[in-house]
């Protein structure tokens, strides 16, 4: 048994990021991930530094472990091939919009007639059952509708943003992973497969107000909304005389400690704004101003050096190229040196998680398009004239 998910067969149509990182997941734990392409191929094949035309390094990283087959299913003939790959399914997610899957006939109906154990996986923006069902969703209008970017604005004090990050879709994308997870437990329980949908925006929105629903969490509210410890302008690395650390001094202790490692052990009691939690939470962004100017007094080393005998938090700021280096990454072996047959010498990630029973092999690289039509197919039973003749007509790639 090769990872927890041995065994497990799931057909992958989504393409940028939510539904692949999902999926990455997936592949990493052991899955068979068949991802079902375009003769275009996913959107993130193309975005740039790239070696190879259509090896982006999104892709690169979104796409390991996984089996590339091109299907076009504007084709009757392609379509009637993904149809042929059910009934040895477990899982079908997508992130196609719903409409589109019913024309084509690969909805739940559809599907679920030929193979009842299938899992059934929509990733849309929006619920079904609400207003916007059906609209298109990204992660940059996610972050701005579920108060990403309102936040944001309140943080800097400027100009509305996005985090730098595709936050919204791997937040969903872990959503849908731990759906499908959970699904086939389910389906071991009861024997019966399901739909299963993960709308971006409730995702979002629970990760999001998970922290900043604050005073609106009561009915009527009690406070405004957000969580004031993470937007105070002062929450950020902080300057040292030579350069920035990263330092959270949290509870009591930590603070006393801290008084007492700069010299002024009354301090914690001197000043109410630092005496407890409660009243540290309410001063927050004057407790942190505070410190702020006072991690400019030393410099990087020298705060390290205090810090780590008064027991208090601190790390590095670490730009991604320094993360590369970092001494635990590579120690658990989840940042590897890798030798892609076509890409070259690259970085990879690997799972972070460790199994003490059913550990995964190392996934296999991201494929090129196309890379594992002719197998697949022929799986499904077709000959080697009836995939070319598929071929032919641009129905695959091979």
């Amino acid at each position: 048994m090769a990872g927890p998910l041995a065994g497990v067969r799931i057909l992958d149509l989504t393409t940028v990021i939510l539904g692949p990182f999902a999926t990455q997941i997936l592949a990493g734990l052991g899955a068979e991930v068949i991802k079902v392409e375009s003769p275009e191929g996913d959107d993130m094949r193309h975005v740039v530094p790239m070696r190879s035309p259509g090896m982006g390094h999104i892709y690169l990283h979104l796409n390991r472990g996984k089996k590339s087959l091109v299907l076009d299913l504007k084709h009757a003939k392609a379509r009637e091939a993904l149809l042929r790959l059910v009934p040895g399914a477990d899982v079908f997610i997508s992130n196609i919009r719903p409409q589109a899957l019913e024309r084509l006939r690969l909805d739940y109906a559809s599907l679920s007639a030929i193979q009842p154990r299938l899992i059934y996986v929509n990733c849309c923006g929006f619920s079904p059952r609400g207003p916007s069902a059906g609209r298109p969703a990204y992660d940059d209008l996610l972050q701005g509708t579920a108060g990403m970017s309102w936040l944001l604005q309140k943080y800097t004090g400027g100009e509305p943003g996005y985090a730098p990050t595709a936050l919204a879709d791997r937040v969903t994308g872990l959503n849908a992973a731990y759906a499908v997870c959970a699904a086939l437990y389910a389906r071991e329980k009861t024997g019966r497969g399901q739909c299963v949908d993960v709308p971006m925006l409730d995702a979002i929105a629970q990760f999001i107000l998970g922290d900043h629903m604050g005073g609106l969490t009561f009915a009527p509210p009690r406070g405004d909304p957000g969580y004031a410890r993470f937007l105070t302008r002062h929450r950020r690395p902080y300057r040292t005389k030579d350069g920035y650390l990263c330092v959270l001094i949290y509870n009591d202790k930590q603070w006393r400690s801290f008084f007492a490692a700069i010299g002024d052990p009354e301090g914690i009691e001197r000043d109410r704004r630092f005496s407890t939690h409660t009243n540290r939470a309410a001063s927050i962004d004057e407790v942190y101003a505070w410190v702020a100017e006072t991690m400019q007094t030393r410099t990087t080393a020298e705060w390290r050096k205090l810090l780590e005998n008064a027991d208090i938090p601190n790390a590095p700021m670490n730009s991604p190229a320094e993360l590369l280096a970092d001494p635990d990454l590579a120690a658990t072996g989840f940042l590897t040196l890798e030798d892609h047959p076509t890409e070259g010498r690259m970085h990879v990630m690997g799972t972070p998680t460790a199994w003490s029973a059913t550990p995964p092999d190392g996934a296999s690289p991201a494929p090129r398009l196309g890379e594992h039509s002719a197998a697949l197919l022929a799986e499904a039973g077709y000959t080697d004239e009836e995939i070319r003749a598929l071929a032919a007509a641009r129905a695959t790639v091979l």
